[in-house]
């Protein structure tokens, strides 16, 4: 595998803060929505979200996903993206703890504050989502999508 692919892969999932995460209800029809997020690993992809938001009601019924990390702002012609698929769900009880270390570590690092149970827990309004990579990708030099192991 191209160490350069993989260093470059690594660097775009630690320079931004935001992915694109791709869902589908049961009917097949897309959405996709912006969601702040927190890896570890480079494999599983960490965010909160409200339950009741499209793409939390499509996981339910629905747990493949698919995920792009890409800087919004270089010039055109100039972009690099990672591109993800993944399985994903609502994080349990038993991953609740190691999740939201991983989640609120980012996010204090980025000026944001701590997330504990008490703020993805019913009654609270969000929950906490994970996404595991089944398959990650970054384009070459010749525009062609490769697979990678970040």
């Amino acid at each position: 595998m191209n160490e350069q692919l993989v260093a470059h892969g690594r660097a775009i999932v630690d320079a931004n803060l935001y992915m694109v995460l791709g869902t589908a209800d049961a009917e097949g029809r897309p959405w996709a929505t912006p969601v702040y997020f927190a890896h570890s690993g480079y494999r599983e992809f960490i965010w909160v979200s409200q339950p009741d938001a499209v793409h939390s009601r499509n996981l339910e019924g629905r747990s493949e996903a698919s995920m792009v990390i890409f800087d919004s702002t270089v010039p055109i012609g100039t972009g690099q993206a990672v591109y993800v698929w993944a399985t994903a769900h609502e994080v349990g009880a038993a991953d609740r703890a190691q999740a939201l270390e991983i989640f609120t570590r980012r996010s204090l690092s980025h000026g944001g504050g701590e997330w504990t149970a008490a703020d993805v827990v019913a009654p609270a309004r969000h929950r906490l989502y994970r996404a595991i990579a089944v398959d990650r990708y970054v384009l070459d030099e010749h525009d062609d999508r490769l697979a990678v192991e970040l």
